[in-house]
């Protein structure tokens, strides 16, 4: 996907109707993801800041799935940006895109962590985000065709084994999780990626969760505990996120849904978020080490697969 700065903005003033595409800029984004931020002027001379995303090639998510899960979710209460525009690489664009109103704040978790000005946000976040959760679990498993439930433990061992490389850690916290995993607790749909650096923070607290593109069927507490991860504390003590303590995030979260959250069973979830996470360094370490993309940002994400298995047996007791 090769498209130029002005073929990106004829392409957007076509889909959202004529309008004057102003200040186009790329932002940084991730590996499936090309974001560009720009503002939609009007014939009144209003303008409006808005955010294209575009799926970069080789992705194999369905965008539409995304985008419907973006449009439920908002309609059930969680805090996402409004949906403007979508569609396929039909319309013009190169490739299937979403274009969303833009929501003002920060991503960054070492502002949101320590500078003064997220101070109020910070105390309001636990709560604030297991509301959001509890929203979007309460959403029917039917209202987004195409979303997919996995076993994520099998996945994840299948992963492990590409490399050839004995994790005798990774192998114990398996072993761990098969021994304690819990009774299902139902199905919901999940966001799958919830946590710091995947959320706007403005002074007030949470403004807009993003990246939905991970979202599945699955248990509601993989959220909970994947928002627990160690690693997603960029630093921060409190075990929420950085920012809160348990106990804040399960009391919102069981006020909001109605049901009760069971510790134990979250614990389950975290350990198998940090078993993920540094099953996810191993990998991209290998990537580098195989030759296959060698990138020094590679290189050093393979360094922390060994604060993961600390944190995972700091878990497991």
């Amino acid at each position: 996907m090769s498209t130029s700065r002005a073929e990106v903005a004829e392409g957007l003033a076509r889909v959202l109707g004529g309008v004057d595409v102003v200040d186009l800029v790329q932002l940084s984004g991730g590996a499936s993801r090309e974001t560009w931020s720009f503002g939609a002027r009007a014939a009144d001379g209003r303008q409006e800041p808005l955010i294209l995303q575009r799926q970069r090639p080789g992705s194999e998510r369905d965008m539409a799935v995304e985008v419907a899960v973006l449009q439920v979710a908002r309609q059930a209460g969680v805090p996402v940006a409004e949906v403007v525009a979508s569609g396929s690489d039909d319309d013009g664009l190169g490739a299937a895109y979403v274009v969303v109103r833009r929501v003002a704040g920060e991503t960054i978790a070492r502002k949101i962590l320590r500078d003064e000005q997220y101070a109020a946000a910070r105390a309001a976040l636990p709560g604030q985000l297991g509301r959001a959760l509890a929203s979007l679990h309460r959403i029917p498993i039917d209202a987004v065709p195409g979303l997919l439930a996995v076993d994520q433990v099998q996945q994840y061992r299948d992963v492990l084994g590409l490399p050839g490389q004995p994790h005798p850690t990774s192998e114990l916290a398996f072993r761990w999780l098969a021994d304690r995993r819990p009774p299902p607790g139902g199905q919901a749909i999940v966001h799958g990626d919830f946590r710091l650096g995947n959320i706007i923070v403005d002074e007030h607290g949470l403004a807009a969760v993003l990246d939905w593109e991970l979202a599945h069927l699955g248990d509601p507490m993989e959220d909970l505990g994947w928002l627990c991860v160690k690693a997603w504390r960029f630093g921060g003590r409190a075990p929420v996120a950085g920012v809160g303590e348990y106990d804040d995030l399960f009391h919102a979260y069981s006020e909001a849904a109605g049901r009760p959250v069971d510790p134990e069973v979250v614990r389950w979830w975290e350990v198998l978020g940090t078993l993920k996470w540094g099953i996810m360094c191993i990998m991209q370490a290998s990537a580098h080490l195989s030759g296959a993309s060698r990138s020094h940002e590679l290189a050093a994400i393979g360094r922390r697969v060994c604060e993961n298995e600390h944190d995972l047996l700091a878990l497991m007791g």
